[in-house]
């Protein structure tokens, strides 16, 4: 049966998905009062959401997973709501971001009315759920939303160029539009992960968890005080800890001094753990930032970029720019004047931090030497520059006579992190310089997006090189997990092996290892081994059967940075899409009608879709890029097909 209704269907409902189903809903409710202004009847809209799980949680933040696992970014700077609460009822535009929501019910969720509090993951979910139900509770009359609790399968074109979706479940439904929103996704096997699994599958007892949200691993299932391997000291790391620690009873005491102590519940397995760089990731400053906090970047500017890319232009012929000669400067020049300016206020107050980052501009645009002389006379000249790569590998080039040695290393720098969070991301020097790596990520994306780098310098330098690098710095947890991990090696029960972690396997003891090439006497053995990495978004060996149909079908393909000047080629492995809106592009180059990619999918064409939350305020960003969607799916001109046909 054909009608006149506009058929959309949103193919995962997490926070991204949810973000789109905002704003279309936003956007329709203007439509349908400009309609009635005009005595017009607005056209009939249907919003398919579809997700196996919460229908706005996701399955990253669902409201089952343990207590334990907490966010990472405070619940001040959270909000799923495009729009601040209008006194009205919440509903989409309209609403509390989650500091406001925990302040709302207190008596379910006590303790966690500060906007500094870093709220556990099933509570946030238990927010998104809840945006997904009031949006859905006050739609306007012309819109439907149809929750579909099933995978969606295939999205083939059909006759009429819509687009005809079959679901898990086996259900049939027709859409104008699709816009996918997958999130994290499961891949394939292959490499060393391939090699892990199949040494487990040959060898009884002995157990190989792929890398995965935490929640999702089975980790209840690990006996007690049987040595567990960790690959990876991520956010990750830190999940698997609290769930195999606090989650199995043990308790965190605070003592006279303010550190932790760690005592066990003797349920806990005992816990080895290492990377490449042999560093837990580094707690972010404690939060000082109002939910209105915007930061308006100095030097690292939309015009500098145009400048710089100008000059490039004329110089070499194309746009694109190298990470390290043309970006990296701009960077650093911007954490390192929130670092020395951070410096004088905290020693001379705001006024005198004003007048020197006045001087300081001034001394950047003479250069290098006058910039040195001021520093000179503002006291700062013995003052430890920032060093981000140091940091992030603080061991590089050392060597440890045993893991003695090497913990009372780790356990100083991670001490001295600890104290430089409780500072603050806007009190303490250094941690409020590396905050401004998170405040200036919407330059950071202008630089690097959509092949804005040339293809070696975006693999190279920036994905290879800096983005590890920015990740441990600047988007690590809050500072208790520091604490905690100091008390969990000081309890005994966390080992981290070392730097330059090596991982092998026995086949004459069925048995993995876990080594470090820096650290003398590391070596450990476990019959179990858990990759604490999350898989890399590569919808080349994504497990989806949505995502092999679509690029099988040739409807979608995977990006590829081509270099016109000297041919170089790096295909990154992201879901190739237009600049905003976002429109899927075909095999042929070409953007596929109705189809649509935000967030994970996009990662590497894009830079950090990982973000599962908007902040309060303006609308930027997250809710940007939803938006920017939902204009384009209402503005579309062609005319839509047919009703969908259910099973």
């Amino acid at each position: 049966m054909h009608d006149n209704t506009l058929n959309i269907a949103i193919v995962g409902m997490g926070p991204r998905g949810l973000s789109v189903l905002e704003r279309l809903v936003v956007r329709l409710g203007q439509e349908a009062a400009e309609a009635a202004a005009k005595a017009q009847q607005p056209r009939p809209v249907r919003i398919f959401t579809i997700d196996p799980g919460e229908h706005g949680a996701g399955r990253v933040w669902r409201t089952d997973q343990s207590e334990w696992l907490l966010m990472n970014t405070a619940a001040g700077e959270v909000s799923l709501y495009s729009g601040e609460a209008d006194g009205g009822p919440w509903r989409a535009g309209a609403g509390p971001s989650l500091h406001q929501w925990l302040c709302s019910r207190p008596d379910e969720h006590p303790g966690l009315d500060s906007p500094n509090i870093y709220a556990p993951r099933r509570v946030y979910g238990t927010y998104l759920h809840d945006v997904y139900r009031r949006i859905t509770a006050h739609l306007p009359e012309s819109v439907t939303v149809v929750p579909v609790r099933a995978r969606a399968r295939w999205a083939k074109r059909g006759d009429e160029r819509a687009y005809q979706l079959t679901t898990s479940t086996g259900e049939h439904l027709e859409a104008d539009r699709v816009i996918l929103t997958t999130g994290h996704p499961h891949n394939f096997a292959g490499g060393a992960d391939r090699d892990l699994l199949d040494f487990a599958s040959r060898h009884r007892g002995t157990t190989y968890l792929r890398g995965d949200s935490a929640a999702d691993m089975g980790l209840d299932d690990l006996p007690a005080r049987k040595p567990v391997a960790v690959i990876g000291l991520g956010l990750t790391f830190y999940d698997i800890t609290a769930v195999l620690t606090t989650g199995r009873g043990g308790r965190f005491v605070e003592r006279v001094n303010g550190r932790l102590t760690y005592l066990p519940s003797g349920h806990e397995p005992q816990i080895y753990a290492g990377s490449r760089s042999g560093l837990p990731l580094l707690a972010r400053g404690r939060n000082q930032k109002g939910a209105d906090y915007r930061y308006t970047p100095k030097f690292f500017t939309h015009e500098a970029l145009a400048d710089i890319r100008a000059q490039v232009l004329d110089e070499t012929g194309s746009v694109k720019l190298r990470f390290r000669e043309h970006v990296l400067p701009l960077m650093l020049r911007e954490v390192d004047h929130a670092y020395y300016a951070t410096h004088v206020r905290r020693r001379d107050g705001a006024e005198a931090a004003t007048a020197f980052s006045a001087a300081y501009t001034e001394a950047v645009a003479e250069g290098a030497e006058a910039l040195s002389k001021l520093l000179a006379e503002s006291g700062l000249g013995s003052v430890p520059p920032i060093d981000l790569e140091g940091m992030a590998r603080p061991f590089a080039g050392e060597h440890f006579a045993s893991p003695e040695e090497f913990h009372t290393r780790l356990l100083g720098v991670l001490a001295h992190d600890a104290a430089e969070a409780e500072l603050g991301n806007v009190d303490g020097p250094l941690k409020a310089a590396l905050d401004i790596l998170r405040d200036i990520r919407g330059v950071v994306r202008e630089a690097v997006e959509f092949a804005s780098l040339h293809p070696d310098s975006q693999r190279d330098e920036f994905l290879h090189w800096f983005n590890p690098i920015n990740t441990m710095v600047s988007a690590g947890p809050p500072a208790i997990r520091i604490q905690q991990a100091i008390a969990l090696i000081e309890a005994g029960i966390l080992t981290v092996v070392g730097p330059g972690l090596e991982v092998g396997q026995c086949e004459d003891t069925g048995v993995f290892s876990l080594n470090s090439s820096q650290v003398d006497g590391a070596e450990i053995t476990a019959t179990t081994l858990i990759d604490a990495r999350i898989p890399r978004a590569d919808v080349r060996v994504d497990a989806s059967p949505l995502m092999r149909q679509l690029i099988g079908d040739g409807c979608a393909t995977t990006h590829t940075n081509i270099s016109a000047q000297d041919g170089a080629r790096f295909t990154t492995g992201a879901l190739a899409v237009t600049d905003k809106p976002f429109r899927v592009i075909d095999a042929a180059g070409r953007p596929t009608k109705g189809l649509y990619a935000l967030g994970i999918p996009t990662e590497e064409l894009r830079w950090f879709t990982q973000i599962g939350n908007g902040r309060p305020g303006p609308m930027v960003g997250f809710h940007a890029d939803a938006d920017a969607i939902a204009v384009d799916i209402l503005n579309a001109q062609d005319t839509p097909t047919a009703a969908p046909t259910e099973k």
